[in-house]
């Protein structure tokens, strides 16, 4: 996969909006705040093509990036407590709805912030993925904000939280200093080839 050729191809918000799945499908899912659009954008070297807030919950569609051989596909953070109950619901509808097609998932990125130990939605959504035995690696974000032996603590008790087998990858990535970025488009590149 070329991640300097990915383009914005479309946004949908509506599970029944959702184009037929032509190409392998790399799915983004977890929090609100957690740094998807960031993570996007530095994986594909590209400042703003996803877009970024300061505001948490911004994403309320499902995004679709084209990379030419596979999507990049960013959901709707979940979690996000400042908005409706109705527009997380309308969020919940999305993502459920999005898993629930008959899709090419090649892999489902599950970012959580290393920072803390995974949430209850966090715990949610990887145990889905477990029980739908869907292609998935664990990122964890925001690794520039602890040091070193920090990351390497909190991945190993992230990993027993969740229940993560030793063959889910899990990258520790820093969307603002790059770190564990290559290692992150390796993984991807080895789901969608």
């Amino acid at each position: 996969m070329n991640f300097q050729q990915v383009t914005f191809e479309r946004s949908y918000g509506t599970s029944k909006q959702l184009p037929a799945s032509t190409l392998p499908e790399v799915a983004f899912a977890g929090r609100s705040n957690v740094g998807k659009s960031s993570l996007l954008n530095k994986l594909c070297n590209r400042k703003g093509l996803a877009k970024v807030s300061q505001t948490p919950g911004k994403t309320a569609t499902i995004n679709f990036f084209n990379a030419r051989d596979a999507y990049l596909v960013d959901l709707p953070g979940y979690g996000y407590a400042k908005v409706s109950q109705a527009e997380r619901d309308r969020w919940a509808e999305l993502i459920e709805g999005y898993f629930n097609q008959d899709r090419n998932f090649a892999l489902v990125c599950s970012l959580i912030d290393i920072r803390h130990p995974a949430s209850a939605l966090d715990e949610n959504m990887v145990r889905f993925l477990q029980e739908a035995e869907l292609p998935y690696l664990i990122v964890l974000t925001k690794g520039d904000k602890l040091s070193k032996s920090k990351c390497l603590q909190q991945r190993a008790a992230i990993k027993r939280q969740l229940a993560i087998a030793d063959d889910v990858p899990m990258v520790i990535t820093s969307s603002l200093k790059g770190d564990g970025i290559g290692d992150l488009r390796s993984e991807i590149s080895r789901f969608t080839s």
